[in-house]
């Protein structure tokens, strides 16, 4: 290993440890880039999940056209622009995928789920489907032992669980404000720090023969 031919060099030259300390520095650096590589890649796999998941209403089309033609990776300009809105990067397909990507790593998820389940909810048309669609959401998030339940207070719930039996448009409108600004005030600040929105607003570095000097 490194560190034992690192210890091996220092012996032979005498106890001169500082070869091996360079050494052994060195090959904390390569772990840490190593490290970091994987949480990039890490992060793609379930990026590209999203991002081929997210649109239902393209599946016919997208099978033609290859699923990842869809998606492109944004600019560094459009990507610095969701840290000016959270809603900037709910609003544009990419910055949601990996908003959700950078959730599930850290176990969070079923909040984005719950917020967008909420928007599809607000969207929906038939009476009939608004009430299937409301129990749903609320087996699925709201009620105790849920498979995926956010945290909202009990009053909340209860609420909840009284105006889904004659279900409206505004059934979760509390509960979605909640994990709104639960997000927004929790995930989307470490968002904005993980490698991978660093990486993205990262510009391609400028090469002598471009910059024409």
């Amino acid at each position: 290993s490194a560190m034992q031919s690192a210890l091996f060099l220092a012996l032979q030259h005498g106890g001169r440890m500082e070869r091996g300390g360079r050494r052994r520095s060195e090959a904390e650096e390569a772990e840490k880039g190593r490290m970091k590589r994987t949480i990039i890649k890490d992060w793609k796999t379930r990026l590209s999940y999203f991002l081929q998941n997210s649109s239902n209403s393209n599946k016919r089309k997208s099978k033609k056209a290859g699923k990842h033609r869809n998606y492109f990776r944004p600019s560094p300009e459009e990507a610095q622009l969701w840290s000016e809105a959270f809603d900037e990067l709910l609003a544009n397909k990419y910055g949601l995928a990996a908003f959700r990507a950078f959730l599930k790593s850290e176990f969070c998820e079923e909040n984005i789920e719950f917020w967008l389940a909420c928007e599809d909810f607000k969207k929906t048309k038939s009476p009939q489907k608004l009430t299937s669609k409301a129990k749903k959401i609320y087996n699925d998030f709201i009620e105790k032992e849920a498979p995926k339940e956010i945290n909202i207070d009990f009053q909340t719930k209860n609420m909840i669980a009284q105006n889904i039996q004659e279900a409206t448009h505004t059934c979760f409108s509390a509960a979605q404000k909640r994990v709104y600004s639960l997000m927004e005030n929790n995930s989307y600040p470490r968002f904005l720090e993980s490698e991978f929105y660093q990486e993205l607003c990262k510009k391609a570095p400028i090469t002598r023969a471009a910059q024409g000097t």
